[in-house]
């Protein structure tokens, strides 16, 4: 079946995965209403088309941070590839690299550091750090992206604790045996998600400081006083989200808290969202009110899910294409035509 869509890729992931990894991966919290208000929130906005504009030469090229993307769509932080597709990390790395975007790494990748880092020579990879109660083993995570030749440390800060996912409760989700969260084998027992560290305040940003010359980019802000903190704080870029609606059930849907954010921050650090993305009017969205790029998460474990690498630079690509076909037909030739003239939100 000719994938069109994304949705055409969820479809297949649902169809094709186990019951109990797709549910993991679908899961929201408690009655998941933040999960789908993430995507609903889209859908409020409208677009301010401007007609009569030379889009004959397209360009969908942007910087992160300083380094050139093909396109302004990442692959957000998601655990556990290998429930997607048998090589995990190794083909989401490849995807991400052959794409020319960036792709960050989780903590509970099943797949190592080096073993992502060898798939994929060159790509732009950040890594994504929980922090846990054995500070050591964050340490050395920490040292070993750098030394890897990650560019960028992505802190995410909005999980002291999991969230309640009733599914992942009922279907008492664990990983199968012969999987292993290899970026913390012999640290402690794997996948005790109690062993997060409930205590990690602002000032442990410092710590990290400490730790490495990573630029750091906080995961996980929602609100302009936290948006302030991490300025003043001293990190280099922040990621507006709520964790797929995975968290706290009931806050805002990222698109929405964005406005917030962007408005905060005044542009002294770069501003990305993810959760809720769809299409590529979505991305068009997110950058006309003040997004840097966009990251992806359960999108890209349907691409692994449909045919590995190839599924997931196939989505990517359907995403590019419509990002730049909705840029075309709103007026814009270039990512830097793209502000907030051209949207609005929905009067209904």
């Amino acid at each position: 079946m000719a994938m069109v869509c994304l949705s055409d890729f969820e479809a297949h992931a649902k169809k094709y995965l186990p019951k109990m990894a797709w549910d993991f991966f679908a899961a929201g919290a408690d009655d998941c209403s933040t999960r789908d208000e993430n995507i609903l929130a889209y859908k409020r906005i409208r677009f301010r088309p401007r007609v009569l504009r030379d889009v004959s030469m397209m360009d969908t090229r942007t910087k992160i941070l300083g380094t050139e993307i093909s396109f302004p769509v990442g692959i957000a932080p998601t655990g556990f590839h290998q429930l997607a597709w048998p090589d995990g990390e190794r083909s989401t790395a490849r995807a991400a690299k052959a794409m020319n975007t960036c792709y960050i790494a989780s903590t509970y990748s099943t797949c190592t550091l080096e073993e992502i880092s060898a798939a994929a020579p060159g790509g732009l990879r950040w890594f994504q750090l929980y922090i846990h109660r054995n500070r050591a083993v964050s340490q050395q995570l920490v040292q070993q992206a750098e030394a890897l030749g990650f560019q960028g440390l992505v802190l995410t800060a909005d999980l002291p604790y999991t969230g309640k996912r009733r599914d992942d409760i009922r279907n008492g989700f664990r990983l199968p045996p012969h999987m292993k969260l290899k970026n913390l084998e012999g640290a402690f027992e794997v996948c005790k998600m109690s062993l997060l560290d409930p205590s990690v305040t602002w000032n442990d940003i410092y710590w990290l400081r400490s730790l490495t010359h990573l630029p750091i980019i906080i995961k996980g802000i929602l609100t302009k006083e936290d948006a302030e903190l991490a300025v003043r704080h001293g990190v280099q870029g922040i990621i507006v989200s709520n964790h797929g609606g995975r968290q706290l059930d009931g806050g805002p849907a990222t698109i929405d808290a964005l406005v917030e954010v962007v408005e905060a921050v005044q542009g002294r650090v770069e501003v990305y969202v993810d959760g809720g993305i769809r299409k590529g009017s979505d991305v068009l969205k997110a950058l006309a009110l003040g997004a840097k790029c966009v990251f992806i998460g359960r999108p890209a474990l349907w691409g692994l899910a449909y045919k590995g690498e190839e599924g997931l630079q196939e989505l990517l690509r359907i995403l590019q294409d419509e990002f730049r076909l909705s840029m075309a037909l709103a007026g814009c030739a270039s990512v830097s035509e793209v502000g907030r003239h051209l949207v609005e939100f929905s009067k209904l």
